[in-house]
């Protein structure tokens, strides 16, 4: 009966789907050939309005990627003002150079970029025209699913400009990974759309293509920014030369329901509230639930971006704040949102779009070497040092690697030298061709080389030529397949290569392109928190749970990064008189100095620096602290150095540091959460148990206070736990008597002294505990420099004898941290079988 039911359903779903097939066949060829004369009417109408962008893309990373003549990057844009105003994405002309436009008729113009928005990610360029077809925008309320729209663009190579892809509005009020609503559209967008026009059927713009959903099996994704959303950016870029943005002052976060894509009840949480901002003066409090703005009900953070567009700063609002049970409507006058303001980036020098134009040979001016340079050579690879350098050819018929051993001598004979491009070093055996079918050493005039070809199985042909010269091998290794090798044409062009090779370079040729990348200068670091700063290229990089340390060639000046979340309703003086204070605790008040904090501008939001110095009794250490908050992140650059170091080399550096100091969003982890600040939490007085069952005791510890294993013996019978500037050493004995322990230690306190007058000490006895007779040594020393006192006690607990080393330098020798270190001494207990 079961079976018979299925394949009646079966029966029934195949009548269904054939009466919808006979149903469709009716309408469908009408409707599709309409829409097939429709779409090249309207495409041949609006094309003139959409033009192709390309230009050299910036990389902080990568210095040497602007040089390379094959490093480009495209868009697409829109015109909208026939004088030469082009709207496009904020993320496809940011970081270009030398932006090239081509109209639909292959007219080439040079552009740059006026104004950029990121967080809409739009962006205008502008270039000297006149007579352009400026787009036509359609009514955000004519929008419908299920329409016909095109997608006119530039994908995958510039070469496909104007291409045109046809679909449907799939959604609108989508919320994909942005501030604002999108239009989802299943006309295909792929790389080089952004920025290009969604149109309907009218010929009118309805969106500016943004982005595509790619995923193995995910087709007919994309998305573009709704023309409403555009017009809004275009009028502010107009009257304000940037999107004037109302600011509350609150971090909102979306309930799980909106997370997760469910219709949710609730509004939005209030998880921070910026100190002295209009939220704040209102009243709004952490934990508090935003439900509406003015008559607008904002249940996702896309509402709440898009309910502020309808306001200007300085604009009074109503905001709807549910607190617990109770439910409250507070007039806000709302402030303007400071964001960095984008700088987009400038031109090379050479305003040509080819980096390489007039360059027709290669060569590296730190190593010294240069060859021919073929319009289609390009670089693929390069060692951080320079000495090894890679390059394919762009039509994918051979690649070459040049490498540079600088540690080899002018004397090596020719048998050696070709023994070593063959591979018979044990070392090279992996590079060496299977078959070896050529091997002479070249007696060439002024540049003699060793040279070897061999077949590399049934891959291709690998020929290694090595030239000496001035204590350099130079290697030169061209790999082509066997095809092309064959070839007696391309064997003549790959051989004229290889055959300009030469170990030298002329500085004074101007048609030599030099690739070193051997830098004095300096070189951008990017961190996961988007904070990007200039350090010297010498420096190394470090790093450290919660931050990043970087330091100079010779160590003796450093760079601390830390960074952590802002508590609700801390601000930046709070925070930076804790940090204050911390540093006063630690040290005793002549061996430190910190001034009084100073204002600047750091990442375009208010800062404070505070310079310092400290010592713990041999030589002084100096320092700037930069202290900003920016995006609920409040971030800490450090900076010491020597206080002899030069004072204008010093203050030439900490310039760079502060002017190169960046914040941007689009740098951040996408999964970062809150950071705690582990010094607001932070008490110097709380203590946490320590045990050792085999020796018998316990202590009570400074929580910061840490186990340092360096000194520790294997069965833990000796144990360190330090601070800065001192330490608490237990050493446990069961073997040794009381009265050996005191011979030994009295021993070594006498020999201290007769070796250095300086080192004085004092024996006492006194008694412990309860009632326990101990040995008590006080001593008073400096070494390197580093004046100190220790104190000894020695005694017996039961079966074992205990030697306490209680340790702090004069520099840390506060009232506070000797209390401390006399507590946790103090502290001690015994088990009981320790007491027997």
């Amino acid at each position: 009966m079961g079976k018979w039911n299925r394949e009646m359903k079966k029966g029934i779903v195949s009548l269904i789907a054939a009466f919808m097939v006979v149903s469709w066949v009716g309408i469908a060829p009408a409707r599709a050939a309409e829409v097939n004369t429709e779409v090249p009417k309207v495409i041949e109408r609006t094309s003139p309005s959409v033009v192709a962008i390309i230009g050299k893309p910036s990389s902080e990373a990568d210095k040497t990627l602007e040089k390379n003549r094959f490093n480009l990057a495209h868009g697409t844009g829109v015109i909208v003002e026939s004088n030469g105003v082009i709207v496009t994405n904020a993320h496809v002309v940011k970081d270009m150079k030398n932006i090239v436009v081509v109209t639909s008729d292959g007219t080439t113009y040079n552009g740059h970029a006026t104004n950029i928005d990121e967080e809409s990610d739009l962006a205008l360029v502008k270039i000297e025209a006149t007579g352009l077809s400026p787009a036509k925008f359609a009514s955000s309320s004519d929008i419908k699913v299920g329409e016909t729209v095109a997608a006119i663009g530039t994908p995958i190579s510039f070469a496909l400009r104007n291409s045109v892809t046809v679909g449907i509005v799939s959604g609108l009020d989508r919320s994909v990974n942005s501030q604002y609503q999108l239009i989802q559209t299943d006309a295909a967008i792929n790389p080089g759309n952004s920025g290009g026009a969604l149109i309907n059927m009218s010929g009118e713009v309805i969106g500016i293509n943004t982005m595509k959903y790619a995923e193995f099996g995910v087709e007919n994704l994309g998305f573009a920014i709704p023309v409403d959303t555009v017009k809004y950016v275009l009028k502010h870029f107009q009257l304000y030369g940037k999107v004037k943005r109302p600011y509350l002052g609150l971090e909102l976060e979306e309930s799980w329901e909106a997370v997760v894509g469910l219709p949710s009840s609730t509004g939005l949480r209030v998880a921070y509230v910026d100190p002295d901002s209009p939220a704040a003066g209102a009243g709004v409090k952490q934990d508090d639930l935003i439900t509406s703005i003015g008559s607008n009900k904002v249940k996702t953070m896309v509402d709440y971006n898009e309910t502020l567009k309808k306001y200007l700063p300085n604009d009074k609002v109503s905001v709807t704040v549910q607190t617990g049970s109770s439910e409250v409507t507070k007039s806000i006058t709302l402030g303007e949102s400071q964001t960095q303001e984008t700088k987009w980036t400038d031109d090379a020098d050479d305003a040509s779009l080819d980096a390489d134009r007039g360059k027709t040979k290669i060569g590296d001016s730190h190593f010294g070497w240069s060859m021919k340079y073929p319009a289609g050579l390009v670089k693929s690879h390069q060692s951080e040092e320079g000495d090894s350098v890679s390059f394919v050819d762009s039509k994918g018929e051979f690649s070459l690697l040049i490498q540079v051993d600088s540690n080899q001598s002018d004397e090596l004979s020719p048998t050696a030298l070709l023994n070593k491009l063959v591979g018979d070093d044990e070392s090279d055996y992996d590079s060496a061709p299977s078959t070896i079918v050529e091997r002479q050493y070249v007696k060439r005039e002024g540049n003699p080389y060793g040279k070897v070809v061999g077949r590399s199985g049934d891959h291709g042909y690998i020929q290694t030529r090595g030239y000496l010269s001035k204590g350099s091998l130079y290697t030169v290794q061209l790999f082509v397949t066997k095809d092309h090798y064959n070839n007696d044409f391309k064997q003549n062009s790959y051989n004229d290569l290889l055959d300009s090779f030469q170990p030298d370079f002329n500085d004074k040729d101007e048609s030599l392109k030099d690739i070193s990348v051997y830098s004095t200068g300096s070189t951008t670091y990017t961190n996961e928190y988007g904070l990007s700063l200039d350090l010297p290229a010498s420096w190394q990089q470090g790093s450290y749970t919660g931050g990043s340390s970087f330091y100079s060639d010779d160590y003796t000046r450093t760079v601390h990064i830390n960074v952590t979340s802002a508590s609700s309703g801390d601000t930046l003086k709070s925070w930076v008189d804790r940090q204050r204070k911390q540093f006063e605790e630690v040290y005793a008040s002549k061996y430190r100095k910190v001034n009084e904090p100073e204002e600047l501008t750091l990442a375009g939001v208010p800062a404070l620096k505070v310079s310092y110095s400290n010592s713990l009794g041999n030589k002084w250490t100096a320092g700037n602290s930069l202290f900003f908050i920016k995006d609920k992140y409040k971030y800490e650059v450090e900076f010491t150095y020597p206080q002899e170091a030069d004072e204008e080399e010093t203050a030439e550096l900490l310039s760079t540091l502060t002017s190169s100091i960046k914040v941007e969003k689009t740098n951040m982890d996408q999964e970062l959460g809150f950071i705690q600040d582990l010094d607001e939490l932070q008490d110097p007085n709380r203590t946490v148990p320590y045990k050792n069952d085999k020796f018998k005791y316990t202590l009570q510890l400074p929580e910061n206070w840490s186990s340092d294993n360096s000194y520790d013996s294997k069965d833990q019978g000796s144990k360190t736990f330090v601070f800065t500037g001192g330490h608490l050493l237990v050493h446990a004995d069961p073997k040794a008597t009381y009265e050996e322990l005191v011979k030994a230690e009295e021993a070594k306190q006498k020999k201290s002294h007769e070796n250095d007058s300086e080192y004085t000490y004092t024996a006492s006895d006194v008694t412990l505990f309860d009632g326990v007779t101990a040995k008590k040594y006080v001593v008073h020393y400096a070494s390197y420099k580093i004046p100190y006192q220790e104190t000894v006690y020695i005694f017996r607990k039961g079966s074992i004898s205990y030697a306490v080393s209680l340790r702090i330098d004069e520099a840390v020798q506060t009232e506070a941290n000797e209390a401390r270190l006399n507590k946790a001494f103090d502290s001690m207990k015994f088990l009981d079988s320790a007491k027997k």
